[in-house]
């Protein structure tokens, strides 16, 4: 590894720079909400990903596996529960209410198996 210094009075400071990451990548709530959780809580990955230039690809990871997962859960619990267009025709309020409590529960599955993990 070849450093370089540059003098700034009486001292030679090494020309650090951090390496960048290949592409730009835009984060979903899953992604961002991992990148928080790991800046308060686990600051010492965060600062390891960060530094090796792998955190925005890493945080993109998680956001898809996140969203892919949450996909897959309201579209298993719904169709388990009888939760169907058929009802959302007939009784639209019900629908809506049922439909609201499976994002909740796999918003909470999500969350505690891949976001605060």
């Amino acid at each position: 590894m070849n450093i370089t210094y540059r003098q700034v009075g009486d001292y030679k400071i090494p020309n650090l720079t951090l390496p960048t990451e290949a592409k730009e990548i835009r984060l979903g709530k899953w992604g961002r909400a991992h990148g928080l959780y790991l800046q308060k809580n686990k600051q010492v990955l965060f600062t390891q990903l960060f530094s090796a230039g792998k955190l925005w690809s890493h945080l993109a990871e998680i956001d898809k596996q996140a969203e892919e997962l949450f996909n897959t859960l309201v579209t298993q619990i719904a169709k388990a529960e009888n939760v169907t267009e058929e009802l959302k025709e007939t009784n639209q309020l019900e629908w809506v209410q049922r439909m609201n409590n499976i994002h909740q529960r796999a918003t909470e599955v999500v969350n505690r198996e891949l976001i605060y993990a």
